[in-house]
Protein backbone atom coordinates (compact mmCIF):
# COMPACT_ATOMS: atom_id res chain seq x y z
CA UNK A 1 0.00 0.00 0.00
CA UNK A 2 0.99 3.25 -0.90
CA UNK A 3 0.11 6.53 1.62
CA UNK A 4 -0.23 9.41 -0.71
CA UNK A 5 -2.02 13.29 -0.18
CA UNK A 6 -4.04 11.37 3.34
CA UNK A 7 -4.98 8.03 1.49
CA UNK A 8 -3.83 5.04 1.18
CA UNK A 9 -3.77 3.31 -2.40
CA UNK A 10 -2.85 -0.53 -3.39
CA UNK A 11 -1.75 -1.67 -6.84
CA UNK A 12 -0.25 -4.73 -8.67
CA UNK A 13 2.87 -4.84 -9.00
CA UNK A 14 4.53 -8.01 -10.95
CA UNK A 15 7.63 -9.13 -9.67
CA UNK A 16 9.97 -10.85 -11.89
CA UNK A 17 13.38 -12.25 -11.89
CA UNK A 18 16.18 -11.04 -14.98
CA UNK A 19 18.03 -14.33 -15.36
CA UNK A 20 20.81 -12.78 -16.70
CA UNK A 21 21.92 -10.04 -14.52
CA UNK A 22 19.76 -11.49 -11.04
CA UNK A 23 18.07 -8.50 -10.53
CA UNK A 24 14.21 -8.13 -9.69
CA UNK A 25 12.57 -6.24 -11.98
CA UNK A 26 9.08 -4.59 -10.88
CA UNK A 27 6.00 -2.99 -12.77
CA UNK A 28 3.33 -1.64 -12.10
CA UNK A 29 0.53 -2.81 -14.88
CA UNK A 30 -1.85 -0.01 -13.87
CA UNK A 31 0.73 2.47 -14.30
CA UNK A 32 2.40 2.03 -18.08
CA UNK A 33 5.71 2.66 -17.49
CA UNK A 34 6.16 2.62 -14.25
CA UNK A 35 9.32 0.48 -13.51
CA UNK A 36 12.24 -0.53 -10.91
CA UNK A 37 14.56 -2.83 -10.38
CA UNK A 38 16.42 -4.03 -7.46
CA UNK A 39 19.67 -6.70 -6.53
CA UNK A 40 16.82 -8.13 -4.19
CA UNK A 41 13.51 -8.46 -4.03
CA UNK A 42 12.90 -6.10 -0.59
CA UNK A 43 15.22 -3.72 -2.33
CA UNK A 44 12.92 -3.96 -5.93
CA UNK A 45 9.39 -3.67 -3.48
CA UNK A 46 11.22 -0.57 -1.70
CA UNK A 47 12.15 1.05 -5.16
CA UNK A 48 8.71 0.47 -6.62
CA UNK A 49 7.34 2.49 -3.78
CA UNK A 50 9.16 4.94 -4.72
CA UNK A 51 8.56 5.03 -8.68
CA UNK A 52 4.32 4.62 -7.91
CA UNK A 53 5.06 8.02 -5.37
CA UNK A 54 6.80 9.38 -8.12
CA UNK A 55 4.26 8.62 -11.08
CA UNK A 56 1.30 9.90 -9.10
CA UNK A 57 3.05 13.24 -7.94
CA UNK A 58 4.24 13.86 -12.09
CA UNK A 59 0.59 12.69 -12.76
CA UNK A 60 -0.79 15.82 -10.25
CA UNK A 61 1.89 18.31 -11.70
CA UNK A 62 1.37 17.96 -15.21
CA UNK A 63 -2.29 16.85 -15.75
CA UNK A 64 -2.67 17.55 -19.46
CA UNK A 65 -0.35 14.49 -19.68
CA UNK A 66 -2.70 11.93 -17.82
CA UNK A 67 -4.05 9.65 -20.19
CA UNK A 68 -6.45 8.39 -17.88
CA UNK A 69 -9.15 10.81 -18.50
Amino acid sequence: MIYLSGKFMEYKVVLTKDIETGWFVAEVPSLPGCISQGKTKAQTLINIKDAIKGYLESLRKHPEENNFN
